[in-house]
């Protein structure tokens, strides 16, 4: 006698998709694994919190998965509203962690509502040009409510200061924009005026700090010791690891010092110096596997709404990928974005935990529909 075996699983956990969400266990156990050779062998202070957050924002994405797409429709301006409240309350009531005016404390957590807004506005874009008539697309009525929902948040995030995160949000606004419709002319346009600006916002938008990292990136050597030692030492950790790494626990960088930020920022540089190119691959494959589901998901939806929700959020969590390696390796200046479920920190974890959860849920109601 053979037993069913769909008999023998809750449908609702049958129905989850188990391959992306080993990925996703994948790289947040990984992180677990950096992050306790980061701290010299130890589950504190960082290896143990990260697992336990891990665990709570993926049981949060999974019951998130469960929700209809009726109610992201709901929640997308109201999300919106919520996450640019928080961003204003910063300015009132948050307080100052390495030099910049970011978090709120709530207790129990931190928030960074910066973090929130990247997926705030996809939501809130993607809503808007769904409700938008498909034969205003190329009016001016597609054009200006979208840049004004981008503009006021990322002006708020600048003046934090925290021009990382303000990009962020700028591409995550611009990529639904584009997914949308709106004519390729207007981007190139635009990134023509962006770049004929770029002196002026080197001169009235740019920290003293920031004016200097953009100055390391295109030289780190002119000041290895100062300005330059983040990307410096980076390199040091990256390329110290060779194809197979030190070994666990055998990291130098990262165990005296060197390293900057080894357990947040530039997690990957103290991962690569212990598991080497190979550990390296194994990340980047996991992500790009989950930025590609995230990708399908939107290919696959059935209504414009979801289509725009899924692609923008797939997008998000490439960016943070693509820009914290390109910044580890010295190929873009650093700008304090941090890597999804291996550094350590809540707020990213939990933003790209709720951009899975979310996708889960558009998937879901596709499959259902099918």
């Amino acid at each position: 006698m053979s037993l069913n075996r769909s008999s023998l699983v809750p449908a609702p956990l049958a129905q989850l998709p188990w391959r992306l969400l080993l990925t996703v266990i994948g790289i947040g156990g990984f992180g677990v694994i950096v992050l306790f050779s980061a701290a010299g062998g130890h589950t504190g202070p960082w290896a143990a919190s990260h697992a336990l957050r891990f665990c709570v924002f993926l049981v949060m994405a999974i019951v998130i998965s469960r929700l209809r797409e009726a109610h992201w429709k709901l929640l997308a301006f109201p999300g919106y509203i919520g996450a640019l409240l928080l961003l204003i309350g910063v300015e009132a009531l948050g307080f100052v962690g390495g030099g910049s005016q970011r978090w709120i404390d709530l207790g129990v957590i931190s928030i960074q509502p910066s973090e929130l807004m990247k997926l705030a506005i996809v939501l809130a874009l993607a809503r808007f040009y769904d409700m938008l008539p498909a034969g205003e697309i190329r009016g001016l009525t597609a054009i200006w409510p979208p840049l004004l929902l981008v503009a006021i948040p990322a002006g708020l995030v600048l003046i934090q200061p925290d021009l990382g995160t303000t990009i962020a949000i700028v591409v995550s606004g611009l990529t639904v924009m584009f997914l949308a419709g709106l004519p390729l002319r207007l981007f190139v346009g635009g990134a023509l005026a962006v770049a004929a600006a770029a002196p002026l916002a080197d001169i009235f938008l740019l920290h003293d700090y920031q004016r200097n990292r953009v100055l390391t990136f295109l030289n780190p050597e002119s000041d290895p010791l100062g300005t330059g030692y983040h990307i410096t030492q980076s390199k040091i950790a990256i390329g110290s690891g060779g194809l197979t790494g030190k070994g666990f626990l055998n990291g130098t960088q990262s165990h005296l010092a060197y390293l900057p930020e080894g357990h947040t920022d530039f997690v990957f540089a103290t991962m690569a110096e212990e598991w080497g190119l190979m550990g390296g691959v194994f990340l980047i494959v996991c992500f790009a596997l989950l930025v590609n589901w995230g990708l399908r998901v939107g290919r696959n939806a059935k209504t414009n709404f979801a289509r725009l929700t899924a692609s923008g959020l797939a997008i998000t969590i490439f960016f943070y990928v693509a820009i914290n390696l390109a910044m580890v390796m010295g190929l873009a200046p650093v700008v304090g974005i941090p890597l999804p479920m291996v550094s350590f920190g809540g707020s990213a974890m939990m933003t790209v935990m709720i951009c899975i959860g979310i996708l889960m849920s558009i998937d879901r109601e596709a499959r259902i529909r099918r």
